[in-house]
């Protein structure tokens, strides 16, 4: 495994900020790791880097201990946190060089970063003068530059616009073909666009874990969507037989979700018509990544 978190919890205080955290990634996975902002997303990735202890646990990076063996765990990582740190004065060739005799490898690496992050056209630059996705550039090449085998990445797209996402997701995937990438973020488009995998934190506890070919949906599990002709009741569309979860979209359309193997499609049109009402849509649809994450993360 290239990471393995074992029963992992940190506390602030009196805030729990991780919660006996549990999970593994294997060597060449692109990994998402999804939550609301203050889930715990920041503190689990500063652990894994060594920049924090947890305070019970135990984390393994490339088969080393964050804690008894962290000078093997930080060659073997590259790290971004959430606030990129650059020293702005420096060009961006003179910072890859500071940071090549921090890592003492060999100058020749520099050039190999600049061209796989793209940042041949602003090399000569000073980083100040760099756009936002640029610097985010600077960062990775900085991160790979000892050639590591995990990436760990913190928020790798805030504050960046549409065409610069785009950029740096093309980027983190290209990078991925070679690496494990294990990405922070609390966008969900972030992780459909990137990722094999997705891992929710909520309130500091792993509340889901799938593959992103899995479907999002419970065994059995069907949500559809249908718009009458008339406003109904609550207490009318809870007698529908297999429902399980109901949700009023916007006047007259709701989301409807149950949990049968047959198609509750005709149920739904007999219950309209028992009821004098008429269906002017039923669409059956595919639980998306955002209604689990929505799920999961406003549950009490």
């Amino acid at each position: 495994m290239s990471i393995e978190v074992k029963n992992i919890s940190k506390i602030y205080g009196e805030q729990k900020a991780l919660d006996a955290v549990s999970f593994s990634i294997k060597k060449g996975e692109i990994v998402g790791f999804l939550g609301p902002n203050g889930a715990g997303k920041s503190t689990l990735m500063k652990i894994l880097t060594t920049y924090i202890e947890a305070d019970s646990g135990s984390a393994l990076v490339n088969g080393f201990d964050v804690n008894a063996q962290p000078q093997q765990v930080e060659k073997s990582i590259g790290y971004l946190p959430e606030h990129n740190p650059l020293y702005l004065d420096l060009y961006v060739k003179e910072y890859l060089e500071f940071n090549a005799d921090v890592y003492k490898v060999n100058k020749s690496r520099i050039d190999e970063v600049i061209e796989l992050t793209g940042l041949t056209p602003e090399s000569k630059k000073k980083i100040g003068q760099l756009s936002k996705g640029y610097r985010q550039r600077v960062g990775l090449a900085t991160a790979l530059l000892h050639n590591p085998d995990v990436l760990i990445l913190d928020e790798p797209t805030t504050g960046l616009d549409p065409n610069q996402l785009v950029e740096i997701r093309e980027l983190i995937k290209n990078i991925g073909k070679d690496k494990t990438v294990f990405l922070s973020t609390h966008i969900m488009q972030e992780v459909e666009a990137i990722c094999d995998r997705v891992i929710i934190i909520n309130k500091g506890k792993i509340v889901d874990d799938r593959l992103l070919n899995q479907t999002f949906s419970s065994e059995n599990e069907q949500v559809i969507e249908v718009e009458f002709d008339f406003k109904i009741e609550e207490q009318f569309i809870s007698n529908l037989k297999n429902l399980v979860s109901f949700k009023n979209i916007h006047d007259n359309q709701w989301e409807l979700v149950f949990k049968a193997d047959e198609d509750m499609r005709p149920a739904i049109f007999d219950f309209a018509q028992e009821n004098g009402l008429r269906t002017l849509s039923v669409q059956l649809k595919n639980k998306d990544l955002e209604t689990l994450f929505r799920e999961k993360t406003t549950q009490k």
